[in-house]
């Protein structure tokens, strides 16, 4: 945000808070879809496979986004702390986090590729996986779940590069390693000459190496930086101070993020039950709706910012502008998202599979979710714009009543009492994004509805303690 002499934020007119607003949203958005493209490669290339393979890997991918769940969390307590502690100018402090931040999801990592290997078959039963798809599932599961030591230190590393200001780098190994991972995942899905490839598998390895590779070159760019450090130095003496910081200010982001990942496991197994083929014809619809969150996700970090500063600075006015007009701009783009899903769901499906039931089942989750998209907007953005004033419960709420009542018992009233199949699953799933929206919105009027200094000082005390 731009500043005066003074160091005080400058007065901008609307056009001018929604060039900074685009300008911070624009670089998330596009490293979100880059990373959004490492599972969906997997999944187009599997689904040339098999509807099971399919199934397979979206069942496995499931129960691993719970580890990444913590891995975000993780890298949002870290993001805190060395952004405040560069911008007081304590780099050693900095460099002293990112070191800790690192060592902590390490720990992390190896715990769960422990867990991984006792517990794969569990894992995968309790999300209702049959004799068919556990076989391939485990298989993938393991290869990439074993090794979540990447996972977690591709998410750490660039969420301390983002933190010292540095937003080109994970943008730009987020570009190399998609096009790493496009050839790896057909060569070894696939084979290459007389060689007929891994499957599933190839799938799984090729993930893995681009983790590893992802890991590498961003630690590379970490030593070039302003909070370089050293992994193989003093490190066993930090771990009390890791506890008492990164994990304090994880929490409340862990949390929420539990609370949907665990939440989709459950209604997940609730779509597995209902029939092999309809939980492949949902997990390819996710994947293509997956990109519709890109830009409510960019906005939502924007928001965050711009409403946070404007906090701090005493400038309610401000803040609730950022937060409406990001919200409108959001609502705007990601509409424009829904006309495309409805328009051209027919030709996304037949990206992954031939199948002409399939097809059907993906056209119809597509349309319904079409019309969800500006309430989808709104939801994330104003999630974003509360924890920029302090509020980081409202979000949790509402994901909790979102993903464990709205949707766990609308799959199974729609989709397995009423026999409406997908269409019952994405009526129920549109249903959570319209009540959380509504939610979320009241929430924020309620912080604006009285602009006294009473009620700034509240807001204000919220945010810092926070």
């Amino acid at each position: 945000m731009p500043l005066d002499e003074d160091g005080a934020i400058k007065e901008q007119t609307k056009w001018g808070k929604i060039s900074i607003i685009l300008t911070l949203a624009i670089p998330a958005m596009l490293e979100n879809i880059l990373q959004t493209i490492v599972g969906f490669v997997d999944t187009l290339f599997v689904a040339k496979i098999g509807l099971e393979e399919v199934t397979a890997v979206g069942v496995a991918n499931t129960v691993i986004a719970v580890y990444i769940a913590v891995f975000m969390a993780v890298g949002v307590g870290a993001s805190s702390l060395i952004a405040r502690s560069i911008g007081a100018g304590d780099i050693e402090q900095a460099k002293s986090i990112a070191k800790q931040s690192t060592l902590l999801t390490s720990l992390i990592g190896l715990f769960f590729g422990v867990v991984s290997i006792f517990l794969a078959e569990p894992f995968l039963l309790i999300m209702g996986a049959d004799e068919k798809v556990l076989v391939d599932g485990l298989l993938y599961f393991r290869i990439v779940a074993v090794p979540s030591i990447f996972i977690s230190l591709m998410f750490i590393f660039g969420s301390i590069l983002r933190a010292s200001g540095d937003t080109k780098t994970p943008l730009k190994v987020s570009w190399w390693i998609n096009i790493i991972h496009l050839g790896l995942d057909y060569v070894l899905i696939f084979g290459v000459g007389d060689w007929e490839g891994l499957g599933v598998a190839g799938a799984a390895w090729a993930t893995v190496l681009v983790r590893i590779m992802g890991s590498w070159m961003l630690y590379h760019y970490i030593k070039k930086s302003i909070v370089s450090f050293s992994l193989r130095k003093g490190t066993l003496n930090m771990i009390k101070s890791v506890m008492l910081s990164v994990i304090k200010l994880s929490i409340p982001a862990a949390i929420e993020r539990l609370i949907m990942r665990i939440g989709q496991v459950l209604y997940f197994g609730l779509i597995v039950h209902i029939g092999t083929e309809t939980f492949a014809a949902h997990t390819i619809a996710g994947n293509i709706e997956t990109f519709s969150y890109m830009p409510g996700y960019g906005l939502a970090i924007a928001a965050t910012t711009l409403v946070g500063q404007s906090i701090g600075a005493g400038k309610l006015k401000d803040a609730y502008q950022y937060g409406i007009l990001t919200t409108v701009i959001g609502i705007f783009f990601m509409s424009m998202i829904g006309v495309i899903l409805f328009v051209f769901s027919p030709y996304f499906a037949t990206w992954f599979t031939s199948d002409k039931n399939a097809i059907d089942m993906v056209v119809t989750a597509l349309r319904i979710d079409a019309f969800a998209q500006p309430a989808l907007a709104v939801g994330l953005i104003l999630a974003g714009a509360l924890q920029g004033v302090g509020d980081t419960k409202s979000p949790m709420y509402s994901t909790a009543f979102g993903m464990w009542v709205i949707r766990v018992l609308g799959v199974y009233l729609f989709g397995i009492v009423l026999g409406y199949g997908i269409a019952g699953i994405w009526i129920s799933i549109a249903l959570d994004l319209l009540i959380r929206a509504i939610y979320l919105y009241v929430r924020w009027i309620t912080y604006f509805k009285i602009s006294t200094d009473k009620h700034y000082t509240k807001i204000r005390d919220n945010y810092f303690q926070n």
